[in-house]
């Protein structure tokens, strides 16, 4: 077996790298290419390449490809250049601005990652002859151990994959990787998942990789400085309304733009004061075109209702499953069970509530270092033992709606 799993040299092994230009696609692609694979690197147009280079900080932009281009050329691989604008903006930009909308709170790269980059540009690769598509994503890929062994590696191909966090916290990515299928699975690669940025790094200085230290990107690709409002109207024009903000009883206490300026649990930026507690973002109410603010106390919830539900380990129980879940990217996993409801969904009930859980966000839930899959968060809701002060854990029916 070679270090990608399969039983014949690296030289006859065909590797398409998925490489958006940063240090980690760049150093995934030369360090294949230095074990001696058969390496094909492959950057993706998502937009307009004009619009993009004037935008450098995000990935796919044009100086994106450009540096794309020159690793694969120093290190000697071919390098392709994919126009996908057509899928991206139909799979990824309209979702997005339905989902703000919808008065949801979008995750536009792991709608990328699910559609465009799994699906689409993983077919191509299979239609380039690749054994395995790898991409410079901060998580691991475990399979079932050979009979006989004591533990599954990176390299097996036994059996099911698992997908596990990256063993760096600080970078690890699995959280937007959650939809990715065991068919997927078993078909991709993540090198970088059992290393630190700061090792990548040093790999990209040894390699004389010109990315060495180029700073990741902080920004949604096709949202320039963080206007998601302008990218909406532009593309939905018409569609976005003002309306009132209220409080939780339907008192009028100020006007918005928009309900796309906003999003469950924001603090800041509300533009109403004069009351003896902070205000929160509560609820958002598309069809009203409300914002709904209140006190903290207001956005407790302990009950999450996913669709869409991606389930990578074994079968659900009636009874449930008990899990850590995070609800959102930058907060850790909390401990929760998960029942399965048929039908791509699932209700997830958390151990203790939790604060500010939006719809359109992802619950991915978690063995420990493994994930079992997760779903998009369509509703959360308080149940009644809230209102009691947590005094009984039961399942029940009633509950708030978010």
């Amino acid at each position: 077996m070679n270090s990608l799993g399969f039983d014949k040299p690296p030289s006859e092994t065909r590797v398409v790298v998925a490489m958006s230009g940063g240090v980690d696609s760049s150093v995934t692609a030369a360090l294949l290419a230095e074990e001696g694979y058969d390496v094909v690197g492959v950057t993706l147009q998502l937009y307009d390449h004009g619009a993009a280079l004037e935008k450098k900080g995000a990935c796919c932009a044009g100086i994106d490809i450009h540096d794309a281009r020159l690793v694969a050329e120093s290190i000697g691989f071919p390098h392709y250049v994919l126009d996908y604008e057509s899928r991206f903006s139909q799979s990824v930009m309209d979702d997005f601005a339905d989902s703000y909308l919808r008065g949801e709170t979008p995750i536009p790269c792991v709608r990328c990652n699910q559609t465009v980059k799994f699906r689409d540009l993983l077919a191509t690769a299979r239609d380039l002859g690749a054994d395995c598509m790898a991409t410079g994503h901060y998580v691991r890929r475990v399979s079932p151990p050979h009979a006989g062994d004591e533990a599954g590696t990176d390299a097996s191909t036994d059996g099911v994959p698992e997908l596990r966090r990256g063993i760096d916290p600080s970078k690890d990515q699995s959280y937007f990787l959650f939809a990715t299928t065991p068919e997927q699975l078993a078909f991709l690669r993540f090198p970088l998942g059992g290393q630190t940025k700061d090792e990548t790094r040093r790999h990209a200085e040894r390699l004389g990789l010109e990315v060495a230290d180029k700073p990741d990107s902080q920004d949604i690709c096709f949202v320039p400085t963080g206007g998601y409002a302008r990218i909406v109207e532009k593309l939905r024009p018409g569609a976005v309304e003002p309306g009132d903000i209220v409080d939780t009883s339907g008192r009028v206490m100020g006007r918005h733009d928009g309900i796309i300026n906003f999003t469950i649990g924001q603090r800041r930026g509300i533009g109403v004061g004069g009351t003896a507690h902070p205000l929160y973002v509560v609820h958002l109410d598309p069809d009203r075109h409300q914002v709904v603010v209140g006190p903290k106390s207001a956005l407790a919830r302990d009950i999450v209702e996913i669709d869409e539900l991606n389930w990578l380990g074994s079968s659900i129980p009636a009874s449930g499953v008990d899990c850590q879940v995070k609800l959102r990217s930058a907060q850790p996993a909390v401990a929760a069970r998960v029942y399965a409801q048929g039908g791509g969904r699932a209700e997830i009930r958390l151990v203790e509530p939790e604060y500010g859980i939006a719809p359109g966000q992802a619950a991915v839930l978690y063995d420990d270092e493994r994930v079992l899959g997760g779903g998009w968060i369509r509703r959360a809701a308080a149940s009644g033992r809230i209102d009691a002060g947590l005094d009984e854990p039961a399942r029940d029916d009633a509950t708030k709606v978010a």
